[in-house]
């Protein structure tokens, strides 16, 4: 017996999300957490610019007196260490970052974000409820990739700054800025998932943990 030829609208082995887009996004969304919970630590928990006089006042508790440069000095220990943490987190980032380059190119299908978009595009000019806020939700994922790699290439820049001394100050500049964005994106990116879970797309956290249903053709 010849079998059956015609086609299927869906491909049963091939997922939505593939599991190399899934091991990015869980890989990039951890160590971005990791990288902001560096500047939370810094600058909130710890508070490396007000450790000196706390560290004095411990020190003068026990006798012990310690002039203001050599105070100054143990708070750099504090600090570097934590920038260290914060370098190596985002050099991670940069490979991940030119992993998912890689990635888009491994996407096979109606896995592809293209694909993906044409068809929420197609949905959304039927009239389809919620397809047309769905286009938009994926322009914002490319907006995010733009700011991740500007984010990264000046925090590039600023590690080998010794070779870029031109632009070492605009690029903390740019780099500061787009944290801030990141940041806006995280929180976004979290309340709408879970406000998505809730309501219209029950199963979208799952689907990018195991792979979603089989992907449209």
């Amino acid at each position: 017996m010849i079998p059956d030829a015609t086609p299927t609208p869906h491909a049963p082995n091939l997922k939505r999300n593939s599991r190399s887009l899934r091991i990015w996004h869980w890989s990039n969304s951890a160590l971005v957490l990791a990288q902001l919970a560096t500047i939370l630590f810094l600058f909130v928990v710890v508070k490396v610019k007000t450790l000196a006089p706390e560290f004095s006042k411990a020190l003068a508790d026990k006798g012990v007196t310690m002039a203001p440069a050599d105070l100054r000095g143990l708070t750099r220990i504090v600090a570097h260490r934590i920038w260290d943490w914060h370098i190596w987190i985002g050099i991670a980032l940069a490979c991940l970052l030119a992993y998912r380059v890689l990635v888009s190119f491994l996407q096979r299908g109606g896995q592809r974000t293209d694909a993906k978009l044409a068809r929420l595009k197609e949905r959304a000019a039927q009239g389809e409820a919620g397809a047309t806020k769905a286009v938009w939700v994926r322009y914002s994922y490319r907006v995010f990739y733009m700011i991740l790699a500007v984010m990264v290439v000046t925090g590039l820049v600023l590690v080998f700054e010794d070779y870029f001394p031109s632009i070492e100050h605009t690029a903390k500049e740019i780099h500061e800025f787009t944290m801030y964005l990141v940041i806006a994106f995280v929180v976004a990116h979290i309340v709408g998932v879970f406000r998505a879970e809730v309501t219209t797309e029950p199963g979208i956290t799952s689907d990018m943990i195991h792979g979603g249903k089989p992907v449209e053709e």
